[in-house]
């Protein structure tokens, strides 16, 4: 993961290896009933699915455009991917939340 005080480029290319789904993939995966279904939420959208949209938004942003915002959340991103990789089910992962959840933070780990 791409600590605070790394340059953009290293948090640029650890979220380029955490979202392996195009930004018309992702959006796909968001519009579908299984990708609402998953993710902390406090009765809305979920925290995961927010930030789908966002990823998406980021995956049409210049490298050059970038905000300290957007590198910020790029981190959560590549940090949210690392840590629940690691918690992956025994078994096919094909139909679980658990890839569905990943799916929303623009990680499709059947890729």
């Amino acid at each position: 993961m791409a600590a605070r005080n790394e340059d953009p480029g290293a948090t640029v290319d650890a979220f380029g290896e955490a979202v392996n789904m195009t930004a018309l993939q992702l959006e796909k995966w968001l519009a579908t009933d299984e990708s609402k279904s998953v993710g902390q939420s406090n009765g809305g959208e979920s925290v995961g699915h927010a930030s789908g949209r966002r990823i998406v938004k980021l995956l049409h942003t210049n490298k050059t455009d970038l905000t300290d915002a957007d590198l910020s959340h790029m981190r959560k991103v590549v940090g949210y991917v690392k840590r629940h990789v690691e918690q992956r089910p025994d078994g096919d992962v094909t139909d679980t939340p658990w890839r569905y959840s990943l799916m929303n933070w623009g990680h499709d780990p059947t890729k």
